[in-house]
């Protein structure tokens, strides 16, 4: 039986490291955190809040997922998508789901990120 889950992993090309850490560290504000050593040396990296986990990994074929894509819960959906945007992040709007506003973002790898914060 599945219970939880534990992490998302996306792919991202070779020496990508540092544009990750801008974009999911420093922009959204997840703490890096670091990777097992029998991992690290595959490249990539680690983020992680508590239950929230995304993981990068490198993908020397990489492709950016278009389509799939992980969802996150947000506190301030305004606030957040202005500093995306003045990070020259591109923030696409969307019809608002019940009980929720939301957009989408890409990462520096083109991956599709959707953000949704709950309406009172």
């Amino acid at each position: 039986m599945i219970v939880a889950l534990d992490h998302v992993q996306l792919a991202m090309p070779e020496s990508g490291e540092a544009a990750a850490r801008a974009f999911y560290r420093d922009t959204l504000g997840i703490p890096e955190v670091p990777k097992p050593p029998q991992l690290a040396a595959r490249g990539g990296c680690w983020f992680e809040r508590g239950a929230l986990k995304v993981h990068l990994g490198v993908e020397r074929d990489f492709r950016a997922a278009r389509k799939a894509h992980p969802a996150l819960l947000v506190a301030d959906l305004a606030a957040l998508a202005a500093a995306l945007a003045a990070g020259g992040y591109r923030v696409v709007a969307d019809e608002p789901l019940e009980g929720y506003e939301r957009l989408y973002v890409d990462d520096p790898f083109g991956n599709r990120i959707e953000l949704l914060e709950a309406r009172p």
